[in-house]
């Protein structure tokens, strides 16, 4: 992450924050990174999500503007919530090809440094145990 300098993050490192954030295994890791990006000055928020993908697009986008306004990120107002569902249809877009008419699950993950907002969604897609795995990242700036 950082040897303890302040500096400033741009797209990649936001980006790369949200892809760490939806990796995680577990709450207990999830919460963990959350507090040291937290120090950072980076907000983080991290949504579960399974289920069939075409019926479950906007579902998705809703947990992650939820969970995005739940845990700070983002506040409740139309261009941040705006920019989420933005960036996570963004990512839905690139995992669509592998997943449309099968099941997904996996985490999205929601990084912010100041302007920038990245959202990133990790899903191990299929049928039973023949799973194949995909990550769909999205960018805006608010």
């Amino acid at each position: 992450m950082t040897d303890g300098i302040a500096r400033e993050y741009g797209s990649r490192d936001i980006a790369a924050a949200s892809m760490k954030i939806a990796l995680t295994y577990d709450r207990t890791e999830e919460k963990q990174l959350q507090a040291e990006y937290s120090k950072l000055g980076i907000r983080t928020a991290a949504v579960d999500y399974g289920g069939e993908f075409s019926n479950s697009v906007m579902k998705i986008i809703e947990r992650a503007v939820v969970s995005s306004k739940r845990e700070g990120v983002i506040q409740e107002c139309h261009v941040e919530e705006g920019a989420v569902a933005g960036a996570t249809r963004e990512a839905l877009t690139q995992i669509m090809p592998k997943a449309l008419g099968l099941n997904v699950g996996g985490k999205i993950g929601i990084a912010r440094y100041k302007n920038h907002v990245s959202v990133s969604i990790f899903f191990g897609i299929g049928l039973l145990h023949l799973n194949e795995v995909a990550i769909g990242l999205g960018h805006r700036v608010v």
